[in-house]
């Protein structure tokens, strides 16, 4: 039974894509930046764990425990992100450095503990998400769309040196996608954004769960270092 590791699992696309691997047997542990974001997991059938990608320290200590415990670690799945959105000539460098912090340095972070279990096994995926925002830009949003290509160059970069050891390294780049974020958008906003994607509809999490579920699987063995966009035709 395979295990997976999944960022920012308590809410949104990273709670969606666990709780589709838990229905297929997959043993999943989840990480939360709070303690009862952690118990939602543990309610859910998730193994959670508390980690905040943005300070080492506290990735150092998380990490002690999830190692000791969960050694062997199959799949890697980095979700967790978030957004402080501001102009660029207002955007100030607490702002810009947190978002790439987690998005770009947590993410090296945690997928360098993971890899090297992975490199004797000879087998392992590791699936990072990004966003249409790398490749469209966002007005507003320079820090976060800079971040997610910096985590698509990576996951390039990364399928090159570990493709021989049968690790395979993909990226999932949704566009607008239906979660509590979302939700908190006017009717008309919504409306607006509609109007870009070609199916007429924003996404929803279960359809970003399905992509990472596939590419977790066997059947995925030969797709590496690719980015696949998922976003209703708003980007081609």
């Amino acid at each position: 039974m395979k295990k997976v590791f999944v960022t920012g699992a308590s809410r949104g696309i990273g709670n969606a894509i666990a709780k589709s691997l838990l229905d297929k047997n997959y043993i999943v542990i989840g990480t939360a930046t709070s303690s009862d974001a952690v118990e939602k997991l543990s309610s859910e059938g998730i193994q959670g764990y508390k980690l905040k990608l943005n300070n080492l320290n506290e990735i150092d200590l998380s990490w002690k425990e999830i190692s000791k415990n969960h050694p062997d670690i199959d799949i890697l799945i980095n979700n967790a992100g978030f957004t402080r959105d501001n102009l660029i000539l207002r955007m100030s460098e607490e702002e810009w450095n947190d978002v790439l912090n987690v998005h770009l340095n947590g993410m090296f972070r945690i997928t360098k503990r993971v890899l090297k279990p992975m490199l004797k096994k000879r087998w392992g995926r590791i699936i990072n998400l990004s966003s249409a925002s790398a490749i469209l830009g966002n007005k507003g949003q320079a820090n976060y769309a800079a971040a997610k290509a910096g985590v698509e160059a990576f996951s390039r970069s990364l399928a090159r040196e570990v493709g021989r050891r049968g690790i395979t390294v993909n990226v999932v780049a949704p566009g607008f996608i239906r979660t509590d974020m979302t939700e908190l958008n006017t009717g008309v906003m919504e409306e607006e954004l509609v109007e870009q994607i070609p199916l007429g509809r924003f996404g929803e999490t279960s359809e970003i769960a399905h992509l990472v579920s596939y590419l977790c699987s066997e059947e995925s063995s030969y797709i590496t270092g690719q980015t696949i966009h998922i976003n209703g035709g708003l980007y081609m």
